[in-house]
């Protein structure tokens, strides 16, 4: 099992930044991929960014250019920060990971983007 913890959400004003942390506890040597989904209110849980063991990075549209993911499953930590963040950006934002057999996901922080 692999335990996941986010912190780092917050108000901010839209064209503001946060920053979102998650560290990972517990059987992390199975983790293969890490990223970050988002679940605005009413909506389905999307992707926002991961990333592999060999570095590869992939972002879902509505990130790119303006959130950035970062971190090394070695360490068993990402990042993500959120640039020019926007109304629509507000979301509860989960940490996850991914072993070969299955997915973790930590509680989730929240964002809220005023206008």
């Amino acid at each position: 099992q692999v335990q996941l913890v986010e912190s780092g959400g917050g108000l901010v004003q839209a064209g503001g930044s946060l920053r979102l942390s998650c560290v990972a506890s517990g059987d992390t040597i199975t983790i293969i991929t890490m990223g970050w989904y988002r679940q605005p209110p009413g909506k389905e849980r999307e992707l926002v960014a991961t990333f592999t063991t060999g570095g590869t990075t992939h972002y879902a549209n509505s990130a790119q250019g303006r959130f950035t993911i970062s971190g090394g499953i070695g360490q068993s930590t990402t990042s993500l920060q959120t640039d020019n963040l926007k109304p629509e950006d507000t979301a509860v934002y989960f940490c996850t990971a991914r072993s070969r057999n299955s997915r973790f996901w930590g509680p989730g922080t929240q964002v809220t983007v005023s206008s």
